[in-house]
């Protein structure tokens, strides 16, 4: 029992000495590993430090370059100011000096104005003198010396136009039968007219008028089927026994007319037989076109012509003007033409040529723009016509110059043909109204004193107030009148606008 207690105590001491040597181990590695602790903090804290001097150093640095690039900035700012001021500076004495001068010579020029008013004063008191020593000496007033130098500018004037009688009487008696000509064809052509004016709807008969119901077929079919291959427009309206076609192109509309006949006639109205009837009646129509012309150019004895001129001719047989046929216009015109040409001594084979081609144009001015005498002279001249004849074509309306007497024949013809009695019809009243409207424009501007249409309306002749218009605003007037009548109005081919000033100075002669 001794032994075991022994044991115990042993076993206590060993314990408590292993206790107190884990203890002091523990403390020694514990305050080791704080002293390592505290060398590296102090280590990371130096290093910290020293890293914020370099931060530091660096920012220094930095802040004292932008400090410099700034003072730097603001030098050369204050010396560009310093330049714009000077600059500025310099301006302001110019202007003053500008200033300086223009007050200087406006003094100046007050200075010459009260010297030339003094010796304009001075040269008027010399003038009156003169004039007095020049009525003492000459012993007239000046009313007499100006008698005597218009008596003696009118006997130099009397003396020039002896002389220039005399020259215009050489000049006529060698010109000759040439000049003869030429004055008697302008004597014609003073009574020249014309107005242009076509039928564009032909009427087609019906046996009744159930037959309107027919045309138009069901829902308008047979009607738009018509309207859409003839090319034209069918009135279906509420004139008894009777249906209207309205087209403006002449052939067109006679192929119309025969082909809605023909269907009366035969009754079988539906689209497919309509285009049929309206190919038959094209190709019939053509066919007339074409022997229309040639017999139109055989009764006017005009051989030669183009085969394309021809038929283009032929057009006209189914154009109207105040209902006189186009086609027999142009041979009419044609043997006026050559008429007046053997008794002028002219070129008849050309004055026949230019009167049966005149109008040429009027069959093709539905499909091309411009003037139909315009139309027509580019037509010929294509198809090889005689540039003579094709001046004729282009001036009969004075759309260009007139290069023959021939032209003015044709021009003259053409009038005849057209103002004989019975061959037109015209509305007086509606041309009335457009010559009453040319008058109203021209005597809207501002210096107008009388304005007349002439020529059928085709020219407009202004007289002006000289005192109000001058040369240069004439013209301008003419053009601001030409200008309003183009705007405002219609009408065929072109408009002739003269403007007449004339000074009058009258004086008594006592």
């Amino acid at each position: 029992m001794g032994n075991g207690l022994g044991w115990v105590l042993i076993l206590v001491v060993d314990l408590i000495v292993l206790v107190a040597a884990v203890y002091f181990l523990t403390r020694y590695l514990f305050n080791r590993f704080r002293h390592e602790q505290k060398l590296q903090a102090d280590n990371i804290v130096l290093l910290a430090q020293e890293e914020a001097r370099k931060i530091e150093l660096k920012a220094k640095d930095q802040s004292l370059k932008l400090l410099q690039e700034a003072e730097e900035e603001i030098a050369r700012r204050r010396a560009e100011l310093g330049r714009e001021d000077e600059r500025l500076q310099k301006r302001r004495a110019e202007l003053d000096h500008r200033v300086e001068r223009a007050e200087q010579r406006e003094q100046l020029l007050n200075k010459r104005q009260s010297a030339l008013d003094k010796r304009v004063n001075e040269i008027e008191k010399m003038g009156a003198q003169k004039i007095e020593e020049l009525q003492r000496v000459a012993q007239m007033t000046q009313e007499e010396a100006r008698a005597v130098v218009l008596a003696e500018a009118e006997k130099e004037a009397r003396a020039d136009m002896a002389r220039i009688i005399r020259q215009i009487e050489a000049e006529a008696r060698a010109e000759g039968e040439k000049r003869a000509r030429s004055l008697i064809a302008d004597a014609i052509q003073r009574v020249a007219s014309d107005h242009v004016a076509a039928v564009s709807t032909s009427l087609v008969s019906l046996p009744n008028d159930e037959m309107k119901g027919r045309i138009v077929g069901r829902n308008g079919r047979n009607i738009r089927a018509f309207e859409q291959a003839a090319g034209v427009d069918v009135i279906v309206d509420d004139t008894p026994e009777a249906v209207t076609i309205s087209c403006f192109d002449p052939v067109r509309r006679e192929v119309a007319r025969r082909a809605l006949e023909r269907l009366i006639l035969d009754g079988r109205i539906h689209p497919a037989h309509i285009e049929k009837i309206l190919n038959e009646e094209q190709r019939e129509v053509e066919k007339a076109i074409v022997e229309a012309g040639e017999q139109a150019a055989y009764d006017a004895g005009v051989p030669g012509l183009h085969p394309e001129v021809l038929r283009v001719l032929g057009r006209l047989k189914y154009r109207t003007s105040y209902g006189q046929n186009q086609l027999a216009h142009a041979v009419e015109v044609a043997k006026l033409a050559a008429v007046l040409a053997a008794d002028l001594g002219a070129n008849v084979e050309v004055a026949r040529a230019g009167g049966l081609l005149h109008d040429l144009g009027k069959a093709l001015d539905h499909n091309t723009d411009g003037t139909h005498a315009m139309i027509g002279a580019e037509f010929a001249k294509r198809y090889g016509v005689n540039p003579k004849v094709v001046n004729t074509i282009a001036s009969h309306h004075h759309e260009v110059d007139q290069e023959s007497v021939e032209a003015v024949i044709v021009e003259a013809a053409d009038a005849i043909s057209g103002a004989r009695p019975g061959a037109r019809r015209e509305d007086l009243e509606a041309y009335i109204k457009r010559l009453r409207a040319l008058e109203e424009i021209a005597n809207s501007f501002a210096g107008v004193s009388q304005s007349y249409a002439i020529q059928a309306g085709r020219e407009v002749r202004i007289i002006v107030r000289p005192e109000d218009v001058d040369d240069l605003a004439s013209a301008r007037l003419a053009r601001d009148i030409a200008k309003k009548i183009e705007e405002t109005m219609q009408y065929p081919g072109q408009i002739k606008v003269t403007v007449i000033r004339e000074m009058r100075v009258t004086e008594l002669a006592r």
